[in-house]
């Protein structure tokens, strides 16, 4: 648990940062290596909840690819970010990480990993070090937006507190694990003083696919909803028996491939898991900006999945019309060309019984088997979320334009990327620039006669 040192109800300070992920808390670190004197205030009992979650089955803090290759990552705002991730970008966090003490190591898909692979032992190290440079941290003050006067106002274990502060970087994260401090309460704070805020989307997440019903994809309570003209509820979930016997399971050494009506395809080997409603895991998070784009825009998205991406089409149909005798078409595939488990009930749950009997478009399912999504997960669920606070609306520093000495850093603002170490890269990186933007403001304003 982080150390806490109480506060009276009320104060002043140099410099407020609200957020204790790790943009808050390199903002921290770089004001105080400049001189400030920092208050950090956190509505958890500690920090860097999330972060150390995130290094639950190995801290993934960054990426060693090419760094052209790195910032195109970042998508739509990869122009944004590129000239903050050239001052610290993957290069610059492994030398931080080794002056914690922490050395890391490129794993066999390029990530970069701590040699111990844990997240604790980093985080207690960096926050041994912020005490040192006399960093005060203040646990379980949960932000509320300003007083009248511009005063900062939290809620504490001790009442309503107002603080004081010359500047304030603002690190609050996006909306996801809120049980870990990240629930988007800070929206409509921002939003009720003018400041524009690209609403909050799921990154990162899982997928539900639609229920399939008897009739024609349409449920009876639907049916009549729309003879009521009742708007419809949305129906999702595998059919009973791929979901009783295949959630959780996952499908591996396949290939997904979706293209978008919007232009931008993805393709890539990997794996992923079948969920009770959908899917979700490693190759579904990669692509899944692009399935939520699509949804959002045309109310469903679909990608093909190639269950032997190692085959070609020619040899998939070869075995597919190759005599099976009396064997059962499972044994069959299983048979010619290893298909079973999971693979097997993928082409049961996706395909009519008339699919199945054809040879030509049993060959086409095996190499691209069609999967259609309605929604993604909750926000709650996600690894990430996309949307927060507008770039038009910062200046380079990263400083609210209608909010003097007022700073954003990290998953609250309006970017996203796909998991590998571009997230903690790039909130380390946002967060030392509004640090490094809130000290300049300080010290402009203390040259002001």
């Amino acid at each position: 648990m982080t150390e806490s040192i109480p506060v009276p109800l009320q104060c002043s300070c140099d410099v407020a940062v609200v957020g204790g992920g790790p943009a808050g808390l390199m903002a921290a670190e770089t004001l105080a290596c400049m001189g400030r004197a920092v208050h950090l205030f956190d509505a958890m009992p500690s920090v860097g909840r999330k972060f150390l979650l995130a290094g639950k089955g190995g801290l993934n803090l960054t990426h060693s690819e090419p760094f052209d290759r790195f910032v195109s990552r970042f998508g739509a705002r990869a122009s944004q970010l590129e000239p903050l991730l050239k001052e610290f970008g993957p290069d610059e966090l492994r030398v931080w990480a080794k002056a914690l003490g922490v050395e890391t190591f490129v794993g066999t898909s390029g990530r970069v990993f701590p040699v111990d692979m844990k997240a604790a032992p980093l985080l207690r190290a960096w926050l041994h070090r912020l005490r040192s440079m006399g960093v005060q941290f203040h646990m379980r003050h949960r932000w509320c937006g300003w007083a009248d006067d511009g005063v900062l106002q939290l809620a504490s274990p001790a009442g309503t507190q107002f603080v004081q502060a010359r500047a304030v970087v603002l690190a609050l994260g996006g909306a996801s694990w809120a049980r870990l401090g990240s629930d988007g309460a800070w929206v409509p704070l921002l939003e009720s003083r003018g400041v524009p805020v690209a609403r909050l989307r799921s990154a990162n997440c899982g997928f539900d696919v639609p229920l399939k019903t008897a009739r024609a994809g349409e449920t009876r309570r639907e049916f009549l909803q729309e003879l009521l003209g009742q708007p419809p509820v949305l129906q999702i979930g595998w059919t009973p028996h791929f979901a009783q016997r295949h959630a959780g399971q996952p499908f591996k050494s396949v290939a997904l491939a979706f293209a978008g009506r919007d232009g931008r395809s993805f393709a890539r080997r990997g794996e992923f898991v079948a969920t009770a409603t959908g899917v979700e895991g490693s190759l579904v998070y990669a692509v899944s900006a692009l399935l939520r784009d699509e949804i959002e825009a045309h109310g469903s998205a679909t990608f093909h999945l190639d269950l032997l991406p190692d085959h070609s089409p020619e040899r998939v149909l070869s075995e597919v019309l190759h005599p099976r005798g009396a064997r059962s078409l499972s044994s069959h595939l299983k048979s010619r060309l290893g298909l079973e488990g999971i693979k097997m009930a993928i082409l049961h749950e996706q395909l009519d019984k008339a699919q199945l009997n054809d040879p030509q478009a049993l060959a086409r399912a095996i190499k691209a088997v069609p999967i259609t999504v309605v929604a993604p997960r909750p926000l709650d669920e996600a690894i990430s979320t996309a949307g927060g606070v507008v770039f038009d609306a910062l200046d380079a520093q990263l400083m609210v334009r209608g909010l003097p000495g007022v700073f954003c850093a990290g998953e609250m603002l309006d970017w996203e990327a796909p998991t590998g170490g571009y997230l903690l890269t790039a909130s380390f990186a946002t967060g030392q620039r509004a640090g490094h933007g809130a000290a300049q403001w300080l010290q402009a304003c203390t040259a002001i006669p």
